[in-house]
């Protein structure tokens, strides 16, 4: 006869694997302590892995790294007030007979052109922005102002606003009033994207 549910957990947990029941599957009271030891060790394991994974992800997609003021550059860039910046001029001076080198940076945000400054011993360490520029050829520009780009692989990508100014102009006379084939620079940094730049393609 098979065992009722009311039997005693040995002899119930003995019929489960006659069914060949997985262990994943199986109540906890009726798993040996070994069996239950094993479970539990692992899925800290998984959990450990999965940690792991997420920091690597993290890292791998960083919006800055760290660089010593005294290795910035003119032209490069830095982050200044939490704005991705480029370097148009820095000057290093000493604050007395035992005082540190301190650097002063001029910087201009590269997506609003907004000045800013920054005095910051050559010592310490500033955030340094990851900034890519991609070329695009511009398919079409929407009715809400936004362009319909082409990468080389012919990837498609329509969130980039188009931008105001001197820029927009640019690129609407270029593509709506001389007609002419037109690429779009993008410029990507700290989780902001913006044109910043158009000319026309070059011939095939």
């Amino acid at each position: 006869t098979s065992p009722s549910l009311f039997s005693s957990p040995p002899t119930y947990y003995q019929h489960l694997h006659s069914l060949s029941v997985p262990d994943h599957q199986l109540p906890p009271l009726f798993l040996s302590d070994s069996r239950r030891s094993r479970l539990l060790a692992q899925s800290i394991t998984m959990a450990e892995e999965h940690d792991v994974t997420f920091e690597s992800a993290d890292a791998g997609a960083s919006l800055t790294f760290p660089m010593q003021c005294s290795a910035l550059r003119k032209n490069g860039f830095v982050v200044i007030k939490g704005r991705p910046c480029k370097i148009v001029d820095m000057s290093t001076s000493k604050t007395g007979k035992h005082g540190h080198a301190k650097v002063h940076l001029v910087a201009v945000d590269i997506f609003t052109n907004k000045k800013y400054e920054d005095l910051s011993p050559s010592t310490h360490n500033m955030d340094v922005p990851n900034v890519s520029r991609r070329e695009y050829q511009l398919l079409d520009i929407s009715d809400d102002g936004f362009l319909s780009l082409m990468n080389d692989d012919g990837d498609t990508k329509d969130d980039v606003r188009m931008p105001d100014g001197e820029i927009g102009e640019k690129i609407h006379k270029l593509f709506k009033v001389d007609e002419k084939d037109t690429n779009v620079v993008v410029l990507t940094s700290m989780g902001e994207e913006a044109a910043v730049e158009a000319k026309e393609a070059p011939r095939q």
